[in-house]
């Protein structure tokens, strides 16, 4: 019972240094800049660290070989995407243009299979009221949305107030419109008379409290 123990506490300790090892040596990247590559190493990494400490009657070899050989793998595609533009745009992929001067690319968003949720959770997170404040955002191949505001945003954020979506994707949304006590007669007939009549083919609706509307047309391309 003490030498399984006294194994245990020495395979736990010799593996944990293992891993840091092989996690310094693939360099140092945020966790919102991780390549699909760098997410599978970790998660295999991590299973055969549980494997090994877990399975005393398993040789250290059999977990080290494997992880040393996705060391070697991580190591060669990092060197191959520093050396090659074409294969890191293949491999890690390309930024895309979600808004590019206020208008949003719902081509684009639909190839990502990125939603309008995800859209206004990143622009709240980014300190973001309504797409309307930004002239151009970027998904970055990390997931991540690189925003830029325009430049008289702060002084309309201001002035305008909060931001209620009233259409999300051609959907009218129900909870914006019970915040402004209004119904979806009223914003039909609104938006009839500013030219929109197909609720289906806006992709965005939104209100400001200072009454300004903000409507963005579906521009998906075949």
């Amino acid at each position: 019972m003490d030498f399984e123990l006294g194994t245990l506490i020495f395979r736990t300790f010799f593996i944990y240094i293992i891993v840091v090892i092989i996690f310094r040596l693939m360099g140092k990247r945020e966790i919102g800049e991780l390549s699909i590559l760098d997410i599978v190493v970790f998660i295999m990494v991590a299973e055969m660290a549980v494997f090994t400490v877990e399975d005393t009657d398993r040789m250290l070899i059999e977990a080290l070989i494997p992880m040393g050989l996705l060391l070697f793998i991580q190591r060669t595609v990092a060197w191959l995407s520093l050396k090659n533009k074409h294969f890191r745009d293949w491999f890690e992929g390309k930024a895309s243009v979600i808004i590019s001067r206020g208008k949003v690319d719902e081509y684009e968003m639909k190839k990502n299979r990125y939603t309008f949720d995800d859209l206004l959770q990143q622009l709240r997170e980014n300190g973001t009221k309504s797409i309307q404040d930004v002239a151009f955002a970027i998904l970055e191949p990390s997931g991540k949305l690189s925003i830029f505001e325009n430049a008289n945003q702060e002084e309309e954020s201001a002035e305008n107030g909060f931001v209620v979506p009233l259409i999300i994707d051609g959907v009218i949304q129900l909870e914006g419109l019970e915040k402004i006590d209004q119904n979806e007669s009223w914003l039909i007939a609104n938006l009839k008379q500013k030219g929109y009549a197909d609720i289906k083919q806006i992709s965005f609706c939104s209100l400001d409290q200072s009454k300004n509307w903000f409507v963005d047309i579906k521009n998906e391309y075949t």
